[in-house]
């Protein structure tokens, strides 16, 4: 990960202090009735307990959540990342402040802004189109986002070079770096985690739900039956933990898509009503989620079977999820070992701070992301419609023409319709 000067040369030679930040020793913020409770256990079965107990109340604040509906969840993720951006930065905070130079916290959170107007503004360009329409201000914002997106993070980038101080250049530069990494880590696969959720519910839900459930199969495979060590950068890491989550996560996915997949509330697109300025989730569900019929090997006796597409799908992304989302963690792990820290920050007893719970996560996000680009989205009516709705009225006439064209050399449109109109 990034380095600091403490063996620096040239420019740097009046950088004499170390490496890594002075940490505060971490606190134990646990719930004082839960410490009087689990007062009698040992060390190891307390933090099982704590950890359980935390685990469980945050599953069903979760599930809360969902029920809460589209734009929570949204206001949710925005949550988390700023949660998640704040405790990184916070990391180098500790080791800028002590050289005493101004604007990398004010900058730090100035580009946090910059970057998130321009995703969400790519967002209401995207899927709100006709509320676009109504609103001239929206107009001419979404009409000149990029460029007044660029504008802004013109401002910040000049604000930092007049920041520049002698003899600190370089470690000026390392904490320009590591912003901007923590913008690419945090904001930009928390942009695609929303990108997910406006595809349909069940894309957020599930492969969330997944990473979950992979970690907690894990820890307890781990607990219980954990003997050898799978990383050195995480010591506790087992592979009876790696490998039990694994087949616990599979064989939950494939069964809890079954269960999702039942409700147009999860399945159905979210798209963005301009009637009734509300979030909409009805639809006629996609052969995704209809069932088919399958047919089996013929070593399988019951030659048929009843699934419904996305269960299939559910076992790429569960795959994906116990082998390579933990290296998500991983990532993590050698970043706090890097600045010798047991965690991001102790917001959650037992667990860490926030970004310790989403390490996984955003990277999970990524390749679902990736995965419904590439093997389930196809054209999208509603998008290119909502694209069409803001368009010039000579613009519109000029596509109505085309597109009518089109459906007369294809024979779906009959002469006397066209003639009509």
């Amino acid at each position: 990960m990034l380095a600091f000067p403490g063996e620096g040369e040239g420019e740097m030679e009046g950088d004499s202090k170390a490496d890594t930040p002075d940490v505060p020793p971490s606190t134990d913020n646990t719930p004082q009735c839960l410490n009087k409770a689990l007062e009698g256990l040992s060390s190891r079965w307390k933090n099982w307990w704590i950890r359980g107990i935390l685990s469980l109340t945050m599953i069903i604040g979760f599930f809360l959540i969902i029920y809460l509906g589209p734009i929570m969840l949204i206001l949710v993720v925005m949550g988390v990342q700023i949660k998640c951006f704040h405790e990184i930065i916070t990391i180098g905070y500790r080791v800028y402040h002590s050289y005493d130079l101004p604007w990398f916290r004010t900058l730090s959170w100035y580009f946090l802004i910059c970057v998130n107007y321009f995703f969400y503004g790519e967002t209401v360009a995207d899927y709100f189109g006709a509320l676009v329409q109504r609103e001239e201000p929206l107009q001419f914002l979404v009409r000149y986002h990029r460029f007044i997106s660029f504008a802004l993070y013109l401002a910040g980038f000049c604000m930092f070079v007049l920041s520049l101080v002698k003899k600190h250049y370089r470690l000026q530069f390392y904490m320009f770096a590591w912003t901007h990494v923590t913008l690419l880590i945090v904001v930009t696969q928390s942009h695609l985690v929303i990108q997910n959720l406006f595809e349909g519910m069940i894309w957020f839900i599930v492969p969330i739900s997944i990473v979950i459930c992979n970690d907690i199969m894990a820890y307890l495979f781990g607990f219980f039956f954990g003997r050898t060590p799978l990383i050195k950068l995480s010591p506790k890491k087992t592979w009876e933990g790696f490998i039990g989550g694994f087949f616990a996560t599979v064989v939950f996915s494939f069964f809890f898509a079954y269960l999702i997949s039942q409700y147009q509330y999860f399945v159905c697109p979210v798209e963005y009503n301009s009637e009734t300025n509300r979030f909409a989730v009805e639809c006629e569900p996609s052969n995704l989620f209809m069932i088919q019929e399958y047919t089996l090997p013929a070593v399988v006796q019951n030659k048929t079977v009843n699934l419904y597409p996305f269960q299939i799908h559910s076992i790429a992304l569960s795959t994906f999820a116990s082998l390579i989302g933990p290296f998500g963690g991983f990532f993590a792990s050698g970043f706090k070992r890097a600045f010798k820290i047991k965690d991001f920050a102790d917001t959650i007893p037992g667990h860490g701070g926030i970004m310790d719970r989403f390490d996984c996560q955003y990277l999970m996000a990524t390749f679902v992301h990736v995965y419904i680009t590439s093997f389930i989205r196809g054209p999208n009516p509603s998008k290119v419609l909502q694209q069409l709705l803001v368009l010039q009225p000579e613009q519109q006439l000029s596509i109505f023409n085309t597109l009518r064209n089109h459906l007369r050399e294809k024979g779906m449109l009959p002469p006397a319709v066209e003639e009509a109109q």
